[in-house]
């Protein structure tokens, strides 16, 4: 009885301890999120002070303020922080569920999807942006209905997933690498920007389904957070503590397939956030607790210092998905190494 009480106390007293630090990170990521805010407003080809960024976020009429900061500047960090939190969040939840660092969409070909909408509407029926951001997300999740149809057979595979998703991949590439060679030269450049995934020239008026999505899908996400840390205990262990795999793993799949596909239609498919985000939370937090928030709060940083730097880092501005590239690009190479060394590939 002595004993039993002991691990009691030892088992609630490790919970307590994950419960402060998942506050903890969650707050020092909420803080750093919302300073990254602040120099967005403030700082561009002329640096403003913090009273007249607010006054004219308020509504005050400040010559050249105003302008910049409403009409460009607050649009560019909303749409930075809004989605880099979907596609962190996106991200963590395919790699928890699927048990595998390299199944995020991504590489699973969920974002190629909507890519391969985006520029078809670009180059050949020459849309407006609206109907680009509605075919994007709508060919995001038909690819992953394409996917999970081809996967399921007579039970749930996560391997014949992964390995159909980066197949399908590979053809959407090759089907945007076609249209790009058609294309006329003048929308061959739009195309190309949208691809690279870039927070220039985003409007407010543009923001709003991203913002309901990430506002709306979110919290339900949350509430399946047990449920997911229980499918990463592989399908039996899950089923055994009571989830039902099958329609947890069907919600969950929709809720980050339309979070990315919204994301990827407001910037363009912004590379890595959804692969390094989840990592990232996972060993700021550490394991045995529900990591969706602070995987999207991670996501939001990596997206405003990216952009930060493709402002004002080099001679010439580059685009926020050339940045998280450089900074994405090493680290899968760091994972497939180290999966090789395991065993795990």
């Amino acid at each position: 009885m002595k004993s039993e009480l002991t691990n009691f106390h030892f088992i609630r007293a490790g919970m307590q301890k994950r419960r402060r630090r998942w506050l903890f990170v969650t707050a020092v990521l909420t803080i750093s999120a919302c300073l990254l805010c602040c120099l967005m407003l403030m700082l561009g080809n002329t640096i403003y002070p913090v009273n007249e960024v607010v006054r004219s976020l308020f509504g005050e009429q400040i010559q050249g303020v105003t302008f910049a900061v409403n009409t460009i500047r607050f649009p560019r960090m909303l749409a930075g922080v809004f989605a880099g939190f979907a596609f962190g969040v996106g991200g963590y939840i395919f790699q928890t569920m699927l048990r595998n660092p390299l199944a995020n969409p991504n590489v699973l070909g969920i974002t190629s999807g909507s890519s391969v909408a985006a520029v078809f509407c670009i180059t050949v029926l020459h849309t407006s942006n609206a109907v680009v951001s509605v075919a994007s997300v709508g060919a995001g999740l038909a690819t992953v209905l394409v996917m999970y149809v081809l996967s399921k057979g007579k039970t749930f595979s996560i391997g014949r997933l992964i390995l159909i998703g980066i197949g399908i991949q590979a053809m959407l590439d090759a089907f945007i690498s076609y249209l790009l060679l058609l294309s006329a030269q003048q929308d061959i450049s739009a195309a190309l920007l949208w691809l690279s995934g870039s927070l220039n020239g985003v409007q407010l008026s543009e923001l709003p389904p991203l913002m309901l999505t990430v506002l709306g899908l979110t919290p339900i996400a949350a509430l399946y957070g047990k449920q997911l840390n229980m499918l990463e205990l592989g399908e039996q262990t899950a089923s055994s503590l009571g989830v039902a795999t099958n329609k947890t793993r069907l919600v969950l799949i929709v809720w980050a397939v339309f979070l990315v596909a919204v994301a990827t239609a407001t910037t363009g498919p912004i590379a890595f956030i959804s692969f390094l985000a989840g990592p990232i939370a996972n060993r700021l937090v550490d394991i045995g607790a529900s990591n969706i928030i602070p995987a999207g709060l991670v996501g939001a940083n990596i997206v405003l210092i990216a952009d930060l730097i493709g402002q004002f880092a080099f001679e010439y501005r580059f685009p926020v998905g050339v940045i998280t590239g450089l900074i994405g690009a090493p680290y899968l190479i760091y994972l497939l190494i180290k999966m090789n060394r395991k065993g795990e590939l």
